[in-house]
């Protein structure tokens, strides 16, 4: 317990390179899936259908609040705003970048969404979805990244009422890039079934570089 307070207390100045990272990525590219790293936007597109599958029955009934952590400038709201899950539903997007989060106000003005800069979840949600959040460590210690990101996990999952869809980068994967996080899919789905939810599903879809877990709870 010790050993994460300590995370917990580290991560703003651990997360400031990467926002820094992110907001020069921003002016580069503008809001588009380059503006936060992704290869194109066929590929965002793509993490997002394979993320929404957490809602599962709910993916017709809506009247639910997703929380997206680490929302970027909204791109994920773009693509649920349409989405049957939506219907009587809110999204709440958090990130650390208030340059992003200029930029998501900026562009989303429908009712249903909202965002805050914030470290942690606020408030309780129904799902929460993380795309790419984790992937980026910079000159972070491997190790303490592997903890920022695991007790992140772990207090998204207490504010978590329905499921938790998460991706991250594989470890298993060619073309690896200095300064991103690489993970084995097995040790991630080892952690989240042990601290969180036994029965969680893992799907590695190629040609992502990336896996996708989904925790729910029973």
């Amino acid at each position: 317990m010790a050993e994460r307070d300590d995370i917990m207390k580290r991560a703003p100045a651990l997360l400031t390179p990467v926002v820094m990272a992110y907001e020069r990525r921003l002016r580069r590219y503008g809001e588009t899936a380059q503006g936060v790293f992704w290869k194109d936007d066929e590929w965002q597109r793509r993490r997002y259908e394979i993320l929404a599958r957490i809602f599962g029955d709910d993916a017709e009934r809506g009247g639910v609040t997703i929380h997206d952590f680490g929302c970027g400038y909204g791109a994920l709201f773009d693509f649920l705003a349409d989405h049957p899950v939506m219907q009587g539903s809110r999204y709440v997007g958090i990130d650390m970048s208030e340059a992003m989060l200029n930029a998501a106000r900026g562009r989303i003005t429908d009712p249903r969404a909202s965002f805050q800069r914030q470290l942690w979840a606020t408030e309780p949600a129904d799902y929460t979805i993380v795309s790419g959040t984790f992937n980026m460590l910079m000159e972070a210690d491997t190790r303490e990244w592997r903890d920022y990101v695991e007790v992140s996990l772990l207090r998204l999952w207490k504010t978590t009422r329905r499921g938790l869809a998460f991706n991250m980068l594989n470890a298993l994967s060619e073309g690896k890039l200095a300064g991103l996080y690489y993970v084995p899919p097995e040790n991630m789905l080892a952690f989240v079934q042990r601290e969180m939810d036994p029965e969680a599903e893992l799907s590695i879809d190629t040609p992502l570089p990336d896996f996708t877990i989904f925790a729910r709870r029973r």
